[in-house]
């Protein structure tokens, strides 16, 4: 089994700035693929960046240029920083790790861009 923990949403001002972590337990393979998904109220769930565990890295459009998604393979743990954040950014966000074909979700952690 696999367990992810997140931490680190909150609330924050329009152009301000989150850093999220999901730590990862449990039987981790060493080929995965880490990311992290965001649901808006009433929206389905949709990616928001992933990073295999080569370093390869994939933005959703709406994203790119303002969020940077890394890891830490000694500590199976993802980031995902948040620069110049818009009011549309709101939404509950989900640790992602997908590996031998089978995928695991953390519980969220909503982030909330507002003034």
């Amino acid at each position: 089994q696999v367990q992810l923990v997140e931490s680190g949403g909150g609330l924050v001002q329009p152009g301000g700035s989150l850093r999220l972590s999901c730590a990862a337990s449990g039987n981790i393979f060493s080929s995965n693929t880490m990311g992290w998904f965001r649901q808006a109220p009433g929206k389905q769930r949709e990616l928001v960046a992933t990073i295999t565990n080569l370093g390869r890295t994939n933005y959703a459009v709406s994203v790119n240029g303002r969020f940077t998604i890394s890891r830490d393979g000694a500590k199976n743990t993802v980031y995902l920083q948040m620069n110049n954040m818009k009011p549309e950014d709101t939404a509950v966000y989900y640790c992602n790790l997908d590996q031998m074909w089978r995928g695991y979700w953390g519980q969220g952690t909503q982030v909330t861009v507002s003034s």
